[in-house]
């Protein structure tokens, strides 16, 4: 079975000659020109590229990614049959609360009064510059961008192929009022024909209030950014903080652990519910995801009344079990006292009622 971090190296490095050319669309573009001098502004943007919060001394640990690889790899990184999903009209769906939608992995739809919400959409069904490489799990291709309501604003964490999908966008672009994105991503949605003046750029504690009352503020992660290996970090990272009349919802995005949680959570919680990752972590890049039970731990910090997982069940993007990171997450929040919702692919989730418990991906 083809590894998913050597296909996708492996691509990148001979898209690079391509994507200098601009051959290779979905490659994307880095910040130029007024949009690269402003970055260079900026406190967190330093010696080219922007630096999370913490310092990362094992970020700069030289290791041996070879032999890391196939450190543990597990045999069931994807699973044996179709992952069971629940078809909804997500244009004719109404709550009295937010209501989230989940599609796998990060892809989120949140249908709220003051308007909808997307977030990180991925209906391509694979996740890397071209098809064929990280393909999506069965039972998890069966919603796509033509099932999406009208979005009112469109949320993107960071600009890794798992979250900014570019065949995604240009079905969904002239259906979406307005864009959110980390600084410097601007320049990926305008190179793929977005209209600059639907885009609102933000970085970390910037926010923006809405036409229709929905609150969108950008808060810290613990990650990185690029979409080719030899340029690093010339886009901002980020999860956001969502507010929809008196409900409060987090997304972390991508995002390792550290005290930013706790921060985060001081000030601008407490929180409805938080989406939080818990899945795709590696040896190889220890820092940059939530490891284990970490994210309960995360959802205490922000002061979260109930945490649900993202960031697995779509895609196999690391060595472990394909759900490994559930069967870790469960236990660690029951002993932290953390309800967790894990709702099916497409099964609507409205805020205020009881979490979904049912145990559907307890098989290979």
């Amino acid at each position: 079975m083809r590894h998913w971090f050597l296909s996708l190296w492996i691509a990148t490095l001979l898209l690079a000659i391509a994507t200098g050319c601009g051959l290779v669309k979905s490659v994307g573009r880095n910040p130029e020109g007024e949009a690269l001098a402003h970055l260079d502004t900026l406190s967190n943007y330093k010696n080219g590229g922007f630096e999370n919060l913490a310092e990362l001394s094992d970020s700069t640990v030289k290791r041996n990614k070879l032999l890391l690889l196939f450190h543990n790899r597990s045999k069931i990184t994807r699973p044996s049959r179709s992952l069971p999903w629940v078809k909804t009209n997500l244009k004719t769906l109404t709550a009295p609360a937010p209501t989230v939608v989940w599609f796998g992995h990060s892809s989120l739809l949140i249908k709220t009064h003051q308007g909808n919400i997307l977030i990180d959409p991925v209906f391509s069904n694979h996740a890397g510059p071209v098809p064929g490489l990280v393909t999506a799990f069965q039972g998890t291709t069966n919603y796509h961008a033509k099932d999406m309501p009208p979005i009112d604003v469109l949320i993107i964490s960071h600009d890794h192929y798992d979250h900014l999908d570019y065949r995604t966008l240009r079905k969904l672009k002239d259906h979406i009022k307005m864009a959110i994105v980390p600084l410097g991503v601007g320049s990926d949605l305008v190179y793929w024909g977005f209209d600059r003046k639907k885009i609102i750029e933000l970085n970390w504690n910037q926010g923006v209030t809405l036409p229709g009352g929905l609150r969108i503020t950008a808060t810290p992660a613990q990650h990185r950014s690029n979409r080719t290996y030899s340029k690093a970090n010339k886009t901002l990272w980020a999860s956001y903080v969502i507010q929809a009349g008196n409900y409060r919802l987090f997304y972390g995005g991508d995002s390792g652990y550290g005290s930013l949680f706790k921060e985060i959570g001081q000030q601008y919680g407490p929180f409805d519910l938080a989406l939080l990752e818990c899945g795709q972590y590696s040896p190889n890049w220890p820092w940059a995801h939530l490891w284990f039970g970490q994210a309960a731990q995360a959802a205490i910090d922000l002061r979260a009344g109930m945490l649900q997982p993202i960031h697995w069940a779509r895609f196999e993007a690391a060595d472990h079990a394909w759900n490994e990171p559930i069967k870790k997450l469960l236990p660690a929040a029951e002993k932290l006292g953390v309800p967790v919702n894990v709702p099916r692919i497409g099964e609507p989730y409205a805020l205020g009622n009881p979490p979904k418990k049912a145990v559907w991906w307890n098989f290979e």
